[in-house]
Formats: C-alpha cells, sequence, structure tokens
C-alpha cells in the first residue's frame, strides 16, 4: 500500500541532533552583531548630543528639531526659554535642540 510517510521516517530513525554549541553560537553572533552596528553608535550619539546640550549657554543661537530659530535666554534644569523674535520668547525642551547657528 502507497503511504504519505517515507520509510526512513516510519522506522523511527532521525537524523543525528546538532550539539548544543552549534544551536547557541549563531544566536550570540546575532547579538554581538546587532549589539555593535546598532547600540554602540546610538549610546555614542545620545552622549555627543547631551555633552552638546551641556555646552549650551544663555546668548547662544540654536536651532531646535521643528525648524526654530533662536537666541537663548534663560537656561532650566530640563528646558530652555529661547527668544524667536523681539519680545517673544517660548520655552522648548532641551532635548529638542539640534544644533547651534
Amino acid at each position: 500500500m502507497f503511504s504519505l510517510v517515507p520509510e526512513a521516517f516510519a522506522t523511527g530513525s532521525a537524523a543525528p541532533q546538532p550539539s548544543m554549541w552549534a544551536q547557541i553560537i549563531p544566536l550570540i553572533l546575532i547579538v554581538v552583531v546587532f549589539y555593535v552596528f546598532l547600540i554602540l553608535p546610538q549610546q555614542k550619539q545620545r552622549k555627543k548630543h547631551q555633552e552638546f546640550i551641556n555646552s549650551l549657554k544663555r546668548g547662544d543661537k540654536i536651532i531646535t528639531s521643528s525648524g526654530i530659530y533662536g537666541t537663548i535666554v534663560k537656561v532650566n534644569e530640563d528646558n530652555f526659554v529661547i527668544e524667536i523674535a523681539d519680545g517673544v520668547q517660548i520655552k522648548v525642551s532641551k532635548h529638542s535642540i539640534v544644533s547651534k547657528q
């Protein structure tokens, strides 16, 4: 009679299983590659941006992430007050500053 299951599988003989290390090593390599190519560069960029934010002081001309140009009037703990026109001041988050003019 014709069967859909090949005889090799029907007899119960199985292919040899790879060792545990042969299964774990590719996973470890993937984690290392992700760490080196994704996480480390992001940490370096975040540290560089934090140093830039800490170096800003009153009177610096800056550009925000939304494209607003202004001059820092007051430095608070977690935000800046910037002047964008004569007599027009707004409060922005420190992390929204992209660059100096």
